[in-house]
């Protein structure tokens, strides 16, 4: 793990959530691509921590196609419905890499939320 990376992360993730400041937010949600698997661990967990304070910036990465696996996995994480349909949309995604997490996503999601997979909003596999 790169300490200084992480000290960075660390302070990133105390500005915004402190005081809501979206440009250190963003950097959060960036260090999700950082080649350092522990960093975008650290990243994941701390979003998913935010809940829904860090949906928008999620939706951003979402619109952006930046690191769309790892962002369908932290939305379906927060479980909050909203994400639902963003999950659906990228379950029919090109790259199947992202339609696969999408799909497991939105499984995870419907758990979250109570509701069984393949219930009429979840796709199957």
């Amino acid at each position: 793990m790169r300490l200084v990376a992480v000290a960075r992360l660390s302070f990133q993730n105390l500005l915004w959530r402190t005081t809501g400041l979206r440009l250190a937010g963003r950097a959060v949600v960036r260090a999700l691509e950082h080649p350092d698997p522990n960093v975008r661990t650290i990243a994941g967990m701390w979003l998913v921590r935010a809940g829904r304070a860090a949906e928008p910036l999620l939706l951003e990465a979402v619109a952006a196609r930046r690191s769309l696996p790892l962002v369908a996995q932290i939305l379906a994480d927060i479980g909050d419905r909203r994400a639902e349909p963003i999950l659906v949309m990228l379950s029919r995604d090109p790259d199947p890499e992202v339609a696969r997490a999408a799909r497991e996503a939105l499984r995870v999601l419907a758990v979250q939320l109570g509701s069984p997979p393949g219930d009429g909003r979840t796709p199957p596999a």
